[in-house]
């Protein structure tokens, strides 16, 4: 997990989208602080690096609130879906030392048996993690793996003291012989029965 990074919050007093378009005309962006029982907080933050930060999974931020700490998880990032601008995020307030459930990314790294590949059928997995050791990715090696091999999520090797929280049987990554497009197969087919004839027409004189 990256270090935690410390911005600079404001808090902000007026709401709706008029607000919001002025917040984010100043090159900001308005946010919402909640969780454990307190009331949610509106502020605004640093438009660039911000942006930057929400580029990482699951990132933890250590606001700096009107001089007050506080620690959040970026829990959902609202985007504009044309512009691909920041509208609007989500921070979950943490306690260190709290666990939380997180989706991590699956990487599979490696190369399969010689012929096959591997089909991705799980991008992320739930895990309960401590909130200050959140993994930026979880990997799946394949080396060598042959067809037919399945890895399940609970196969998975885990950071150290992570929990899986998807289900345990389901299949995270497969491995298969591709099969030929329906061109290759026409084409088979159309050779085997050029084959056929042409022993037919030997046979025959």
């Amino acid at each position: 997990m990256a270090e935690n990074t410390k911005l600079q919050a404001e808090v902000r007093t007026k709401f709706g989208k008029g607000a919001a378009r002025k917040i984010r005309a100043a090159s900001k962006i308005p946010a919402v602080i909640y969780g454990h029982g307190t009331d949610p907080l509106h502020v605004s933050l640093p438009g660039h690096e911000t942006m930057l930060l929400v580029r990482q999974a699951n990132a933890i931020v250590e606001l700096d609130i009107d001089g007050t700490e506080q620690l959040v998880l970026v829990k959902d990032v609202q985007r504009d879906p044309v512009r691909q601008i920041i509208e609007h995020i989500d921070l979950v307030v943490l306690r260190r030392g709290e666990k939380v459930t997180v989706s991590v990314p699956v990487v599979v790294q490696g190369e399969s048996f010689s012929g096959t590949i591997h089909v991705q059928e799980e991008s992320s997995l739930s895990l309960l993690v401590l909130a200050t050791a959140i993994p930026e990715h979880i990997v799946v090696d394949v080396e060598g793996l042959e067809d037919g091999t399945q890895i399940r999520a609970s196969e998975i090797t885990l950071p150290e003291g992570a929990e899986l929280e998807t289900d345990g049987d389901a299949i995270v990554v497969s491995i298969v012989t591709p099969r030929g497009t329906a061109d290759d197969d026409a084409a088979d087919a159309a050779s085997a029965e050029a084959g056929a004839e042409s022993g037919a027409s030997s046979d025959s004189e």
